[in-house]
């Protein structure tokens, strides 16, 4: 019997709202609506070009000349040039997350048209435009 009426008056207290006053200001008072956030500024294309990244083989399956690096925040054309042979190839730029010398991913054949071997984490040149 104890535990019923514990819970019925438990159960009750949910009905009850606080009351909420809210004081008018003074008539001399003036009041300014400003919004609570500010709208956020569009942040310029970022490109680290020209750089220096460490490549590792990206995605075999996924055909195409690219690069997916951290150095452009924005898709763009860009040479990748091994400073080792000389060799450069042009192609995608594909922005990913992480710091600028976290490294990139290089396709299968663009490390194919650089003669890079598949198991190589080369220093590769990368500059806009192509």
């Amino acid at each position: 019997m104890r535990f019923s009426l514990v819970f019925l008056l438990l159960g009750g207290c949910s009905l009850i709202e606080p009351h909420a006053t809210t004081a008018a200001p003074p008539p001399d008072a003036v009041v300014i609506d400003t919004p609570e956030t500010a709208p956020a500024a569009p942040q310029p294309p970022r490109a680290i070009l020209p750089a220096t990244t460490v490549a590792s083989l990206g995605d075999v399956r996924e055909a195409g000349l690219w690069m997916r690096t951290p150095l452009v925040s924005e898709p763009m054309r860009g040479t990748v040039r091994d400073p080792a042979t000389g060799r450069s190839v042009t192609l995608d730029l594909i922005p990913i997350e992480g710091a600028p010398g976290a490294g990139s991913r290089l396709s299968l054949a663009a490390y194919q048209a650089l003669g890079l071997p598949l198991t190589a984490l080369p220093e590769l040149r990368v500059s806009a435009g192509g």
